[in-house]
């Protein structure tokens, strides 16, 4: 499974079904600036952890709130491990 692929889908899906126009992904696109509100996010990671089985943001004990999509994919992707 490649997670940056299966976040990369998400995004996009969540995006299009909440009529956000998403900015491109790359790394440093800062996730305040990516065309996605709070709703948008909090199904995002909904969706992600019943994709991926994970939920980052509950494991974490000292959580540190990625900025960037890059950030945001590292977190998942160190989760997962």
């Amino acid at each position: 499974m490649n997670i940056r692929s299966e976040i990369e889908d998400e995004f996009t899906l969540v995006a299009n079904q909440q009529n956000k126009k998403l900015q491109r992904l790359s790394d440093d696109l800062v996730l305040m600036e990516s065309g996605m509100d709070s709703l948008c996010f909090a199904i995002l990671v909904a969706r992600l952890e019943d994709r991926l089985g994970i939920d980052p943001f509950e494991m974490a004990e000292d959580v540190r709130f990625p900025v960037t999509f890059g950030d945001f994919v590292q977190f998942y992707e160190c989760a997962a491990v």
